[in-house]
């Protein structure tokens, strides 16, 4: 029986393959991006998910009370984590963990890896196995490091790395280290990665040593493995007194800076954050948010896109319908019953998503390449595979294809047999449901539209936006090399004089948006001034910087070409020039520790040097002599951009020859920060493009039914007169209110979410309702077009063919 009604769906089908056609088409493109989409979606939300200890691993971070707010800080002092364990009870174990870029040399190679520096208990409470050498002390002793697989074939090829010693720059001398073990390869799925893990106490002088014992500087994080006996809130609470004895001098300052208690009442509370979460963490805007929404949205767009395959499915069946009464009044005659009728055209149903299945996932095979070049993703099919997220897959397609092949299924079997053999449906409320289904459709296409009209504005404001310096025409590199920063800058300089594209160079210890090399960091000082607390951020720079970043000096003057001269002036930004509140700002002077007094030289308009979902907070600008630059900006004239650039790399070789010329300009940088809402813009516009495409396929189907059912009446008006233009319109106006209605309903929507979506920027455009009608615009033009494809051929056709007898 069950091999009949297949035979029989296939020849059903066979008969209507425009229809079938247009339906298998449908749901292979939904299903095939549906699949790539929750790939996409699953394997982010699955990072961290492997650690064996995972649900027991937190990050320890605190709430402190400002006089502007709550604020959440990660970075914890040197003796933190010895007396967090030694005075709390549930500790099983704590790692400190700092992360930066190293030099490592081995037999004349000289490579640029990333090193975390950890506790010993770091292997033992998070899952990265190792696979050879020292499994039970890696990094006990401060000469020991381990080393990933990659790692270990960059550096000694196919030697065996153990016992080996490689060197690591560190204060300016190549500091020996012996290899103690090999991790495996990270996978796909960890926040956390390095490429080289040694001892906490192997950092340089600056990252610790100057740091030991002193609780009022903090440059690291903070690990935990709680005891299963004590839950996080538990241990939250045990830490009151603790953070009233080591943060006594903070507290009493917040006070008297006017700061207000949390809830609690504390003005400083430790926090604990599931490890998981940190991935999804956002420390930037006042008390600690975890949002998923990006990996959850990619989802609800994969769902969004089979929801209206489905709605074309549905509809069309329905529509279909009507050119099958006197089958189903026949079969009915002849003694078929309502559950016979039902599992033939069930059977039709699953035949059609069997088939839309099986291309869908070879369509998701064909894109899965690009798809990962284009979202910069390590998600594969092998995501999919877990036992959980498989179940869940092959539970949704059953429930897909029993709703939505069951529901037009149960409506054919359960027409009655007179109806059905005169071959006409009661009109009463029959299009109702197609109606409403082609609305929804249309308004979750104009959602995505309008999303993607939003998105798009919004990363253009970003990318356009007046950052305060000159982004367009500055090369910046890390210099990356073994020489000192100094002699490596003044050599550049000499090298590059020459060159008469060459406008000015200079330095920093940090890196306006992202650079090639990944590292980026950033220093806050904390000082009294006048009674009252003041924190700023720091920044090193060499003679130039003003110049060479074009930043506007609207108070004072920048720095002398001799910086010994300047050694205890700064420059501060408009914020820092507010919190100080001082009337004559070039004369004010700010003493930091050791009794040392900087004097304000210069006022530089507010600059985007962080983030752009961040305040500008308050910069101060100061020319240190021998101070660790690490990053060169070279500001070169627009006429040969390419040459310059070349230029620029072969004097870095020159200079560094066994070194990685990591450059790039400054836009360069500031695209890579934007690269979560190219994402979402990427995703949220194809999901549209597809939305609107897959509600024209339908559209278009359901039109072809209209006017076949509509032919003769189409006939009897071109014959008393009607001209192409009235036939056309007759048609079309009934699907283009369709549209409206979804248009008028979706905008509200739409400008909800987009209004809370543009409460995570500072920095943000306003919603006008022209991006609104822009959206309603596509889909009714698009719309107008599909329907207008047969609706046109309809109008022209020569009325003695509409008006033939049957």
């Amino acid at each position: 029986m069950i091999r009949n009604y297949f035979k029989i769906a296939f020849r059903s089908l066979w008969k209507d393959r425009t229809f079938s056609f247009l339906n298998i088409i449908g749901l292979t493109i939904a299903f095939g991006v549906a699949i790539l989409l929750s790939m996409y979606a699953v394997f982010q939300l699955s990072f961290d998910r492997f650690h064996e200890k995972g649900n027991q691993l937190y990050q320890v971070y605190s709430e402190d009370s400002t006089p502007k707010g709550l604020k959440a800080n990660i970075a914890k002092p040197e003796p933190f984590a010895a007396a967090l364990q030694n005075e709390t009870t549930g500790i099983k174990r704590i790692t400190r963990h700092s992360g930066s870029g190293i030099l490592l040399s081995h037999q004349g190679k000289q490579l640029n890896m990333h090193a975390s520096y950890v506790d010993p208990d770091f292997f033992d409470m998070f899952s990265f196995p190792i696979i050879k050498g020292n499994v039970q002390n890696p990094i006990t002793s401060e000469s020991s490091i381990v080393i990933t697989e990659e790692a270990a074939k960059r550096i000694f090829g196919a030697e065996n790395p153990i016992g080996q010693t490689v060197t690591v720059l560190r204060d300016e001398e190549e500091v020996p280290f012996n290899v103690t073990a090999i991790v495996k390869d990270f996978p796909a799925t960890s926040s956390m990665g390095f490429d080289v893990a040694l001892n906490f106490k192997s950092q340089s002088k600056h990252a610790y040593a100057r740091t030991i014992g002193r609780w009022d500087m903090s440059n690291h994080e903070v690990y935990i493995q709680l005891s299963k006996e004590i839950t996080p809130e538990q241990l939250e609470k045990s830490t009151v007194n603790f953070t009233k004895l080591h943060y006594k001098s903070q507290i009493e300052h917040a006070k008297r800076d006017g700061a207000q208690p949390n809830a609690d009442g504390h003005y400083k509370q430790i926090k604990l954050l599931s490890f998981p979460d940190t991935r999804f963490a956002n420390f930037n805007q006042g008390m600690v948010t975890v949002n998923r929404s990006m990996p959850y949205s990619v989802l609800g767009i994969a769902i969004l896109i089979v929801f209206i395959a489905c709605i074309n499915f549905i509809n069309m069946t329905i529509a279909k319908s009507s050119q099958r009464l006197r089958e189903i009044g026949m079969r009915k005659t002849l003694g078929a019953n309502k559950s016979q009728l039902f599992f033939q055209f069930w059977g039709e149903s699953i035949l059609v998503f069997l088939v839309s299945t099986s291309l869908g996932v070879f369509t998701a095979s064909l894109l899965l390449q690009p798809f990962q070049t284009l979202f910069k993703t390590k998600a594969s099919f092998e995501t999919l595979l877990n036992p959980y997220t498989l179940s869940g897959l092959i539970l949704s397609l059953v429930v897909i294809t029993v709703i939505t092949g069951g529901y037009p299924s149960l409506l054919m079997s359960r027409l009655g047999t007179l109806q059905s053999l005169k071959g006409k449906i009661e009109s009463s409320g029959k299009n109702h449901l197609r109606n409403s289904l082609i609305v929804l459709q249309f308004g979750i296409a104009i959602v995505l539209i309008s999303g993607t009209l939003v998105l798009w504005n919004q990363l253009e404001f970003m990318r356009t936006k007046d950052l305060g310096f000159n982004k367009d025409q500055v090369i910046a590199f890390p210099l990356n090399g073994k020489r000192n920063d100094q002699q490596a800058l003044k050599l550049l300089r000499n090298k590059l004089e020459a060159y008469t594209d060459i406008v000015s160079i200079t330095a920093s210890n940090n890196i306006l948006g992202f650079g090639k090399d990944g590292n980026r960091s950033t220093s806050v000082l904390g000082f009294d001034h006048k009674g009252r607390g003041i924190n700023t951020h720091m920044l090193v720079v060499d003679a130039d910087y003003v110049e060479t970043l074009d930043l506007n000096l609207t108070e004072g003057r920048s720095f002398r070409k001799n910086l010994a001269i300047d050694s205890l002036s700064v420059i501060i930004n408009e914020s820092m020039a507010k919190q100080l509140n001082e009337k004559d700002i070039l004369n004010t002077k700010i003493i930091l520790e050791d009794s040392i007094a900087f004097s304000v030289v210069g006022v530089i308009k507010d600059f985007n040097f962080q983030e752009l979902d961040r305040n500008i907070a308050p910069m101060s600008l100061f020319a240190l002599p021998n101070w660790n630059l690490r990053h060169v900006y070279v500001k070169v004239s627009p006429h040969n951009l390419e040459q310059s650039f070349t230029n620029v790399k072969a004097a870095w070789a020159s200079i560094e020859p066994n070194a990685e010329f990591l450059g790039s300009f400054l836009d360069e940088n500031i695209e890579r920060t934007l690269h979560n809402e190219r994402s979402m813009i990427t995703m949220i516009g194809s999901g549209s493009i597809l939305a609107i495409i897959l509600s024209c396929i339908g559209l278009f189907a359901i039109s072809l039914l209209v006017v076949a059912q509509r032919r003769k009446e189409i006939g009897i008006r071109k014959v008393v007169g009607a001209s192409v233009s009235k036939i056309t319109m007759m048609l079309t106006t009934d699907f283009l209110k369709l549209v409206l209605i979804a248009f008028i309903i979706a905008t509200p929507i739409s400008w909800y979410f987009s209004s809370q979506w543009l409460q995570n920027y500072t920095y943000r455009i306003h919603l006008t309702f022209w991006i609104f009608l822009t959206a309603g615009s596509i889909a009714i033009i698009i719309a107008l077009a599909t329907i207008s494809i047969k609706t046109i051929n309809a109008a022209i056709q020569n009325p003695i063919k509409s008006l033939k007898t049957e």
